[in-house]
C-alpha cells in the first residue's frame, strides 16, 4: 500500500504538462499508488471518484477512476462532443473545501490504454463526462480554478446550501 501526498493548490508542479507513458514505465505501481491514495482520501474526506497522476507528483498521462470498479486510463485522448452546455460546481482533491463553477461538455469520448496495453474507447455523459474532463485537464497542467466561469464562481463547500437556493 502506497498512499501518496496529494499536491495542493499553489504547488507549481500541478501546472506542468504530463508526458506519455511508455510500456517500460512503472504504470502498475503508479496505478496502485493512485488507487491507494484515492481510497484513503475518500475515507478521510467523503468524496473522490478519480485522481490523475500529476496530483501525486507523477508527470505521466494516467488517470485512475473508481466508480463501480477501478479503471486505469493510460495515455488518454479526450474528444468533447458538441459545445460546452453544462454548468457545474466542481471540487478537487488538490483543494478540498473549495468549489468552482465551470462549463463542461455533457458528452465526451475518450480513447485510452489499460494496464495490459489494450486500447479502449468510452463515451461519458453528464457527471462522468465532467469528471473525466476535470482529470484530463490535470494531465495538461490545467486546474479547475483556471476554468472558472467568472470571478464569482468560487465558494466554500460549507456554503453549498446557498448555491442551490440561489441557483448559482
Amino acid at each position: 500500500m502506497a498512499i501518496r501526498d496529494i499536491l495542493l493548490l499553489g504547488n507549481p508542479r500541478l501546472y506542468e504538462r504530463s508526458i506519455e507513458c511508455k510500456s517500460a514505465d512503472d504504470v502498475e505501481r503508479i496505478a496502485r499508488d493512485l488507487q491507494d491514495t484515492l481510497l484513503d482520501f475518500r475515507e478521510k474526506h467523503g468524496f473522490g471518484r478519480a485522481i490523475a497522476a500529476p496530483q501525486v507528483g507523477e508527470r505521466k498521462r494516467m488517470i485512475f477512476m473508481f466508480i463501480n470498479e477501478p479503471v486505469v486510463f493510460i495515455n488518454p485522448v479526450l474528444r468533447p462532443v458538441g459545445e460546452p452546455d453544462m454548468t457545474v460546481w466542481d471540487d478537487c482533491m488538490s483543494f478540498p473545501g473549495l468549489l468552482v463553477r465551470v462549463k463542461r461538455y455533457s458528452v465526451c469520448k475518450i480513447a485510452y490504454y489499460d494496464l495490459k496495453w489494450q486500447k479502449h474507447h468510452a463515451l461519458f455523459r453528464d457527471d462522468l463526462s465532467e469528471l473525466i474532463q476535470h482529470e484530463y485537464d490535470h494531465l495538461d497542467g490545467i486546474l479547475v480554478v483556471q476554468r472558472a466561469v467568472d470571478n464569482r464562481s468560487f465558494a466554500l463547500e460549507s456554503q453549498r446550501k446557498w448555491l442551490k437556493s440561489k441557483n448559482f
